[in-house]
């Protein structure tokens, strides 16, 4: 190669052992080689005629991935008001199912019902009231099997008799009028995730806590480290069964600060006051994940991706004296240095482009 010195005489480059290190780190190690001896740190062999072992230049696919720690479970669990008043005489037990129309608890033996939506029970309703908490109920009532009457914005008297229809079924008084405590909405089937208050408390505030009923996967890390999350991102999750199942990323939730205190963390309050964001990664194929729930697992995604190119094993790599990177190629039993590019670093190979390089070359690495 034109303005390449002979093999013979020249001065022994010492591979740069990088597994993965960036650039930078390549450029300081490579300076430190620069002198000394041959592959390994020895005295060259004046016996050597080429390299001690040889691989090929390989054109590919490179996948730098990262891996983090995740949860599986239902998520973050959602506190359930409560404006009945009266005392709690029945809850659902934790891990209990709700759908729509279902139970969550009693006050002083009567239903607080589940109903599906976004509005909160905020007024009673009642013959001539209208609005859109009016069609939000009535769509309830009519999912329910209750019939006679128009779902729109306008309690009329045809909701007002199905309505005394469905409290005769829960054992209420027959009034046509859906009392404010009697019904709570939420977006859809619930799971019960925890009792807030035992049986014989104020049925006022706060009674239980719900997740969706679809597990999920929640990763926690610091918004620094949250860049590649985006609404649709792919990753690989690794189960502790060994088993392997693809998720999404559904949901990035806000910075917020663990351990509860505006304090700074310290070593003795690992985590005190440091900002992490919840990744929740949805996983379509429930069946896949068996029976696991709060199990610890892998969440891997592609943190960059270089597709077709040359690559060759990281140890190909040599510092030249003369500055930057080169691998010694072996064509016809004789070997030259052919000067390169180190690009991206995966899987213990580096990505490299060089003039003269092509696919299936060999090029000599250490024993």
């Amino acid at each position: 190669m034109s303005g390449q010195p002979p093999v013979t005489g020249r001065r022994r480059r010492r591979p740069v052992l990088l597994a993965g290190a960036a650039l930078a780190t390549l450029a300081v190690a490579g300076a430190a080689t620069l002198g000394l001896g041959g592959r390994g740190g020895g005295s060259p062999d004046p016996s050597r005629s080429g390299p001690a072992a040889t691989a090929t230049v390989t054109r590919q696919t490179l996948v730098k991935a990262v891996t983090l720690a995740g949860v599986l479970g239902y998520g973050a669990a959602v506190p359930l008001a409560c404006t009945a008043a009266g005392i709690v005489t029945w809850l659902p037990e934790v891990g209990a199912t709700v759908k729509q129309g279902g139970t969550v608890l009693r006050a002083d033996e009567r239903p607080v019902v589940l109903f599906y939506g976004f509005l909160p029970m905020y007024r009673p309703l009642s013959a001539g009231t209208k609005g859109s908490d009016v069609r939000q109920f009535e769509r309830n009532l009519k999912a329910l099997g209750y019939t006679g009457f128009t779902v729109d914005d306008d309690f009329s008297a045809s909701t007002a008799g199905a309505v005394k229809r469905w409290q005769r079924d829960l054992g209420l008084p027959e009034t046509g009028t859906v009392d404010r405590e009697r019904v709570v909405y939420v977006p859809g089937p619930v799971r019960i995730a925890e009792r807030l208050v035992r049986l014989g408390a104020a049925a006022t505030g706060d009674v239980l806590s719900y997740t969706g009923r679809t597990r999920l996967v929640t990763v926690s890390v610091e918004p620094n480290e949250a860049g590649w999350a985006a609404k649709g991102t792919r990753v690989a999750i690794s189960l502790p069964t060994g088993a392997s199942v693809s998720g999404q990323v559904s949901a990035v939730g806000a910075p917020t600060t663990g351990g509860g205190g505006e304090q700074p963390a310290g070593p003795e309050q690992p985590g005190t006051g440091t900002a992490k964001v919840d990744i929740s990664i949805s996983v379509a194929d429930q069946k896949a994940l068996g029976a696991l729930a709060g199990a610890s697992v892998d969440v891997r995604y592609v943190e960059q991706e270089r597709r077709n190119v040359l690559t060759v094993p990281v140890d190909a790599l040599l510092a030249l004296a003369e500055g930057g990177y080169g691998v010694e190629l072996v064509d016809a039993g004789r070997t030259r240095i052919v000067p390169v590019e180190p690009g991206m670093f995966a899987d213990g190979r580096v990505e490299v482009t060089g003039d003269g390089l092509t696919e299936g070359q060999p090029v000599g690495v250490p024993a």
